[in-house]
């Protein structure tokens, strides 16, 4: 943005910058946001992106290329980064989805939940504000904030 500057270091200031700047893309080329059924208030989604059925993604969300949606899901202030999948009926809101990242069926992530890159997250888990560092496998839900910095992710 013009003229403007912000501390984005940390992921939920990350999230932040990135709602205001989509917003300043609302007010000065409104024609790069997607529009249409599946698509709520300011989204920015790369062309070769592919959304399946019955989703609801936005407000305040961008999506890299190459990422696969499938049926079902919802996606609220988050960026999910180039070659990401997210299976169905998936939930995430407030999150970081690093580059190829995926996303089980039936999960909940919320909390600034922050993926690195090439994190496999499987079914049906719960994640409140993990942060995962890359190349992890999350078999286990984390209920509580925490990092996950080595193993596959199981709680021990």
């Amino acid at each position: 943005l013009q003229g403007f500057w912000m501390d984005i270091g940390q992921p939920k200031d990350f999230l932040t910058g990135m709602c205001m700047y989509l917003h300043s893309v609302r007010q000065k080329n409104p024609e790069w946001l997607h529009s249409g059924p599946e698509f709520v208030g300011n989204v920015l989604v790369h062309p070769s992106t592919k959304v399946g059925k019955n989703c609801s993604i936005g407000p305040n969300v961008t999506i890299g290329a190459d990422v696969v949606v499938e049926d079902g899901v919802r996606i609220k202030r988050c960026t999910v980064m180039k070659g990401s999948h997210i299976c169905s009926h998936s939930w995430l809101e407030s999150c970081i989805i690093g580059w190829r990242s995926s996303i089980g069926q039936w999960v909940r992530m919320e909390n600034v939940t922050v993926l690195g890159e090439d994190v496999l997250v499987n079914d049906e888990l719960y994640l409140n504000g993990a942060n995962v560092l890359p190349h992890k496998t999350i078999s286990e839900s984390v209920p509580e904030p925490r990092i996950i910095m080595c193993g596959t992710g199981r709680l021990e």
